[in-house]
């Protein structure tokens, strides 16, 4: 018994294929699907994330924050980035070094975009005279 797994990118679909197992990272921990768990939803953490293929091989990819379910045997990941690296120990460097920076990045935008938005709404009322 296999499920289908279904990488979905922004741009394109990553990966459309039967496997075996897939290990993930949430925000409150790891853990491993195989074909009879019940069907299946979780955020996904910035980190590894990896599957066995039906000939038993483990394909790695270091992933972005997304969303994976589990619906019967099909699997679907939706994730803003992925990449397939040669070894675990360059795919750990990657999203150590682009995935958590990138994310850092957006945060201080969010921050500084909430700080004008309020600033904005602060002017609007004292323009319309309440304060």
């Amino acid at each position: 018994m296999n499920m289908n797994l279904k990488i979905l990118l922004p741009e394109k679909i990553l990966t459309d294929q039967p496997v075996t197992k897939i290990n993930a990272e949430a925000p409150n921990g790891a853990f491993c699907l195989l074909p009879k768990h019940i069907d299946f939803v979780s955020a996904l953490s910035p980190g590894i994330f990896y599957y066995t293929d039906t000939g038993g091989n483990d394909i790695y990819l270091a992933i972005d924050e997304g969303t994976l379910v589990k619906k019967g045997s099909e699997v679907f990941v939706s994730t803003r980035r992925a990449v397939k690296g040669p070894d675990l120990e360059k795919l750990h460097e990657t999203v150590e070094q682009e995935f958590k920076v990138l994310d850092d990045r957006e945060k201080m935008v969010r921050s500084a975009t909430a700080k004008i938005e309020a600033n904005f709404v602060r002017r609007f009322l004292e323009i319309q005279g309440i304060k």
